[in-house]
């Protein structure tokens, strides 16, 4: 039995508030345990310093600290060498180190670029800029009614100008989770590299870096218990190698004169000026407090909760949902009939229940359904099937009163 009040007996904010406080927002970001929030306080009233210069005793503690992040990641997600580990400040902002640094410098007028029509605008517009200005062609894999790529046949998806192929591992706005395993193994055989936005899938599943093998693979930590301000990059060394650094500064040098510099060694190549230390330190807790719970135990949680919410928001005929793939997170899209997703995530909030309503940062989606915004409930390893209960009726509520 996963315990659940045990859990969130872990996250302060659900005893600070004295109001009912239902939380169905964790796609967008998640709530942070006592641990994860202790280990930053810890950063900034014991051993605030900077890192990797300072010779004196919270310098080195600090260096430390944040370092072992990196040998944390490594085994949490089985990556081969913790120098595959870039810390950045968000999915989004590896995703772009990705675009300009490796894009720019070996994509061109006879390149072409794989999306898919599935992916959140940090997985497509950094790719847009690129391919403007190195005059590469953007490819798109199709999304179908159901909320799944169209792989059929998957053959037909890569071409000779295809040299770099970046899709979601799990759908923010769907929850699909896509077959990621088959787009890699299918890129590879061609020679294209491969990026994984993993921002949706860290904090949901055991993801196997080893096993995808895959090129480039992003995640952040806010969606994973942890702490805003921290992401990670995880690439394979030699492209890294290959690759110019992404900004300039302090740490990502070797040695500078007035004329030229030459660069650090990866990762810390692309780790420019001062790091969130405190954020990457966070990060490291985050991480320890969902090994000490069980990856495995959490999704086998969520999928129990994603059963139950749809067979209970399916009983009111107001709604409609979208998506219905076969392997999916607990992620629920939604519309009720009459009512715009911002009046109804308002209505909600009067309950104390708490969904993202919009474009979800995906408009090629909103537009391929028809609609200008859903409503999302999304689920963690902090939600019952009490709070479905309460959502449910928090939106027949509203129905009424629209009605």
């Amino acid at each position: 039995m996963f315990d659940v009040q045990s859990i969130r007996k872990d996250f302060p904010i659900f005893s600070q508030n004295e109001n009912p406080f239902i939380f169905l927002d964790s796609a967008s970001t998640t709530q942070k345990p006592q641990s994860v929030i202790d280990a930053v306080s810890s950063y900034y009233d014991s051993y605030a310093a900077n890192i990797h210069r300072a010779l004196y005793a919270i310098g080195e503690k600090a260096t430390d600290e944040y370092e072992g992040v990196r040998k944390k990641v490594k085994e949490f997600l089985n990556v081969p060498d913790t120098h595959s580990v870039i810390f950045t400040r968000s999915t989004t902002e590896s995703l772009n180190l990705v675009a300009y640094a490796w894009g720019q410098k070996f994509l061109n007028s006879d390149s072409e670029i794989l999306l898919s029509e599935m992916e959140h605008h940090s997985n497509l517009v950094p790719w847009q800029l690129v391919a403007q200005k190195t005059k590469t062609s953007l490819k798109f894999i199709s999304l179908t009614n159901d909320g799944t790529l169209d792989l059929e046949p998957i053959d037909s998806l890569f071409s000779r100008r295809t040299k770099l192929m970046s899709v979601g591992h799990q759908s923010n706005v769907f929850g699909t989770v896509n077959s990621i395993e088959m787009l890699i193994a299918e890129a590879k055989n061609v020679g294209v590299v491969t990026v994984i936005d993993g921002a949706q899938a860290v904090p949901h599943m055991q993801v196997d870096i080893t096993k995808l093998d895959c090129d480039f693979y992003a995640f952040s930590g806010h969606k994973m218990v942890g702490p805003t301000g921290v992401g990670v990059l995880i690439g394979r060394t030699d492209l890294l190698e290959e690759m110019d650094p992404f900004m300039g500064g302090g740490e990502m040098i070797d040695t500078v004169t007035l004329e030229k510099s030459t660069w650090n060694r990866v990762p810390w190549k692309f780790e420019a000026g001062t790091p969130n230390i405190a954020q990457v330190i966070g990060l490291g807790a985050a991480i320890d407090y969902l090994k000490n719970v069980g990856m495995e135990k959490i999704h086998a949680h969520e999928k129990e909760l994603l059963d139950y919410g749809l067979d209970v928001l399916s009983l009111n005929k107001e709604i409609t949902l979208f998506g219905n793939a076969d392997n999916r997170g607990a992620v629920i899209p939604f519309n009720v009939k009459n009512i715009h997703p911002h009046d109804l995530a308002k209505f909600l909030d009067t309950d104390g229940i708490c969904i993202r309503a919009g474009h979800h940062c995906a408009q090629p989606i909103m537009n391929h359904l028809g609609v200008t915004a859903t409503a999302r409930a999304s689920f963690y390893l902090y939600n019952a099937k009490n709070d479905i209960d309460a959502l449910a009726e928090s939106i027949e509520k509203t129905a009424r009163i629209f009605a």
